[in-house]
């Protein structure tokens, strides 16, 4: 065994260039490993405000219960629906977008735009205080998460390649929102938070919008 050892070294010395692309070859592995760990680095200069704790508390059971299979995978398990699918990316009508899961107000239609990612894009939310922001490090890429401030449930993510004024643009899932055009009747997990859980703030940017 060692005659055999021996005589590979022997033969590798022998051969400096060999040995040369060798060493090389084995210099370049720590930078291919740290290259496949270094994470696409998405994020905006929004600061994480997630406090972890949320007004509406529900045990996985009730959330099941609460939303459709498609909404619980989004919201709940941070999923994505895939792009140009969702009902909402194409949508231009007017009105106010809530959280599925709370009936929370988060974005008004007047600062949805098209942004050809294939997802609803806004440039704000209807208030600062609707939405929180965390970091995601999932997929390969770090990403700025953003999630209803009622619940902390799973929205989308939000990019600094938006329109004025923001130039941000917050990438939603349509099943993770509920959308009530102007004039029509919200539906009751809509009335149910205005009525008891919205902030003062909420109450006037939803006012604004529904005052003739």
């Amino acid at each position: 065994m060692k005659h055999g050892l021996f005589s590979k070294v022997c033969w590798l010395r022998s051969l400096p260039g060999l040995r040369h692309h060798v060493i090389l070859w084995l210099m370049a592995i720590p930078i291919l490993v740290m290259g496949q760990n270094q994470h696409r680095n998405m994020t905006v200069n929004i600061r994480d405000n997630d406090p972890g704790k949320y007004p509406v508390q529900r045990s996985e059971e009730a959330w099941r219960e609460l939303l459709d299979p498609i909404q619980f995978r989004i919201l709940r398990l941070a999923g994505t629906e895939r792009a140009f699918t969702g009902r909402y990316h194409d949508s231009k009508e007017s009105g106010i977008y809530y959280s599925a899961a709370t009936g929370q107000p988060l974005f008004a239609a007047d600062t949805k735009f098209d942004s050809g990612c294939g997802w609803p894009s806004f440039y704000a939310p209807i208030t600062p205080g609707s939405v929180y922001y965390r970091t995601d490090s999932s997929h390969g890429m770090v990403r700025t998460e953003v999630i209803d401030s009622a619940s902390g449930s799973h929205l989308g993510h939000v990019f600094d390649d938006g329109p004025p004024p923001t130039g941000l643009r917050f990438c939603m899932n349509s099943a993770a929102l509920i959308f009530v055009p102007f004039g029509e009747e919200p539906p009751p997990i809509v009335r149910k938070y205005m009525n008891e859980l919205a902030s003062e703030e909420e109450k006037r940017s939803v006012g604004r919008y529904l005052r003739p």
